[in-house]
């Protein structure tokens, strides 16, 4: 998996993505489910089934202090597992 760490800015409105095409192989995405921690606020959940990413717009936060987002996926074959995108909130 690609690096999944990132530095928003808390005025920053922006997409995230998981991409699970490598783990996946010739399976699919049907379920994607965020977690978001307090202090972010989820704009949009966006996965298309079938596919094999997964994303999720965000905003707000505090600067200062990192967010873990967990993305937890099902697939067609019924695996399931998880992804954590790490933000660091700093004012840029």
């Amino acid at each position: 998996m690609a690096d999944n760490t990132y530095i928003h800015d808390p005025d920053d409105v922006l997409d995230y993505t998981v991409d699970w095409e490598t783990w996946l192989d010739s399976d699919t995405l049907t379920v994607s489910a965020w977690t978001i921690p307090t202090g972010l606020t989820e704009d949009t959940d966006e996965t298309t089934f079938g596919d094999s990413t997964a994303t999720v717009w965000l905003s707000g936060g505090t600067a200062g202090k990192n967010y873990n987002i967990v993305n937890h996926i099902t697939t067609a074959a019924g695996r399931e597992t998880d992804q954590t995108l790490v933000l660091f909130c700093r004012e840029k």
